[in-house]
C-alpha cells in the first residue's frame, strides 16, 4: 500500500481590490509530509500563466478559520457578517500587497486532508534534523 505524502487542492480565490470590486483568481494549496509545518500557496490569475507562491504556516491557516492570526507580511482571519464562509489572507512584500478571499470550506477540506498525512503534533517526527544540519553545514 502506498502512503500519501502530498496534498494539493485547487481553490477559487478573489483578489479584493476595493469594497465593491474583486478579481477572480485560482489558488493551489500544497502540503508535503517532508515539510510538515508549511503550506505552499500558489496564487494565479485565471486563464493566464505565472503564479505567485507564498509559504504559509499550516497551524496559522487552521487558526485563521476561527480568529485573527499572523503579523507582519502575512495576516489571516475569518470573514464576519454575511461572508462567514470566507477566509481572508493579507499578504505584503516589497513589491506590493494583496488582500485575498478564500472559501473557508475549501480550506477546511484541505486541512483535513493534510491532517491525514501528518497529524497535528506529529510534525517534528517527520523532520530529519541531522540531514538538515548536514546540508546547512555543507553550504557554508
Amino acid at each position: 500500500m502506498r502512503s500519501i505524502r502530498t496534498v494539493v487542492h485547487e481553490l477559487p480565490v478573489e483578489l479584493v481590490v476595493s469594497h465593491d470590486l474583486s478579481v477572480s483568481m485560482g489558488a493551489a494549496l500544497r502540503y508535503e509530509a517532508d515539510d510538515p509545518y508549511t503550506v505552499r500557496a500558489a496564487f494565479h490569475p485565471l486563464d493566464q500563466g505565472g503564479a505567485v507562491e507564498w509559504l504559509l504556516s499550516r497551524d496559522m491557516l487552521a487558526q485563521a478559520l476561527s480568529e485573527h492570526t499572523g503579523h507582519g507580511d502575512v495576516r489571516m482571519w475569518p470573514a464576519g457578517g454575511s461572508e462567514r464562509g470566507a477566509l481572508y489572507i493579507a499578504l505584503r512584500s516589497p513589491a506590493g500587497s494583496a488582500l485575498l478571499r478564500l472559501p473557508a470550506r475549501g480550506v477546511r477540506f484541505f486541512l483535513r486532508d493534510t491532517r491525514s498525512v501528518v497529524p497535528p503534533g506529529a510534525e517534528s517526527s517527520r523532520l530529519d534534523l541531522d540531514a538538515e544540519l548536514a546540508e546547512l553545514l555543507a553550504e557554508s
